[in-house]
């Protein structure tokens, strides 16, 4: 079972080429010791993904997008949690900023992930009262 703990870890190692980024964006961002916040963190991990994109340096892709499956489907419940409202919903927002079309990274979701990608699609296209809800009816 993945933990918490272990997310960035496996980020880190599908995408060793944020790893100096990394490093900076901890440094300029955090004290020694002090906690760290994981959905921050994560924003500036897919910001450098996003980047990787639009440089056409997407050899890295395939490995990321399978950790983002484990994530989903062998993780502990926030775990799975980060992994859709961190990961993927920071995906959402950050291709719309950039003008980039869900299409380009939803080709590359497994499963797993592809279904929670569409869930965060209907909650706030306000088809469902939460994350992963039914569909509301219609009146």
């Amino acid at each position: 079972m993945i933990e918490k703990e272990q997310i960035l870890e496996k980020l880190l190692t599908a995408v060793p080429s944020y790893k100096s980024r990394y490093e900076q964006y901890i440094n300029e961002n955090y004290e020694p010791g002090e906690e760290r916040l994981i959905y921050v963190d994560i924003s500036d991990f897919v910001k450098h993904v996003i980047e990787c994109y639009q440089r056409k340096k997407t050899e890295e892709f395939d490995a990321l997008f399978e950790v983002i499956e484990q994530l989903h489907t062998n993780g502990d419940s926030s775990v799975k949690e980060v992994a859709t409202v961190g990961i993927l919903e920071s995906f959402q927002n950050q291709l719309l900023d950039e003008n980039i079309e869900y299409s380009e990274f939803e080709r590359l979701l497994k499963s797993e992930s592809k279904r929670w990608w569409n869930h965060l699609i209907d909650y706030w296209n306000g088809k469902t009262e939460y994350i992963g809800g039914p569909i509301k009816e219609q009146s």
